[in-house]
């Protein structure tokens, strides 16, 4: 059965996650992800999803408080920035990105807004995640063209 909670870092979920990052670099799905290191990870409030003992997708991030006033965020705000969302292969398009998400929204009951940024090369299956799944809303995008010479 699906378990997700909020979970403290320790040394055997830090090497899972590190071993589960180290999966995602070499899906190559994203552009310049690397895998992650202690560093990386250790600050952040992770979540997990499990079924049995296995972890099968995590999610992790830090909050922070808006300083200045931006096009989407006003100042003072209480955002919940995303470093990660990650769900093994096996196991994608079963909800599990989609039970975390709203997990911890559940969990934020005094922040103002979540935030994230991706590097995905699929974009329609991240945008579809993200605004159709999750109701995120897009804001802006920054897109690149290599000149070739």
């Amino acid at each position: 059965m699906l378990k997700i909670s909020e979970e403290k870092l320790d040394d055997e979920i830090l090497d899972e996650l590190i071993r589960m990052s180290e999966e995602w670099e070499a899906e190559d799905s994203c552009w310049g992800y690397r895998h992650n290191t202690k560093e990386d990870i250790e600050n952040e409030r992770i979540f997990l999803a499990r079924e049995d003992d296995e972890i099968l997708g995590y999610l992790f991030g830090h909050e922070h408080i808006q300083e200045e006033h931006s096009s989407v965020i006003r100042d003072k705000a209480k955002s919940f920035e995303i470093m990660e969302i990650y769900v093994r292969p096996e196991y994608r398009s079963k909800g599990i990105g989609k039970k975390l998400f709203a997990y911890l929204e559940q969990q934020l009951t005094d922040t103002d807004y979540l935030t994230l940024s991706t590097a995905t090369k699929n974009w329609k299956a991240i945008l579809h995640f993200y605004i159709e799944e999750t109701g995120m809303a897009f804001h802006s995008a920054r897109l690149f063209k290599e000149i070739q010479k």
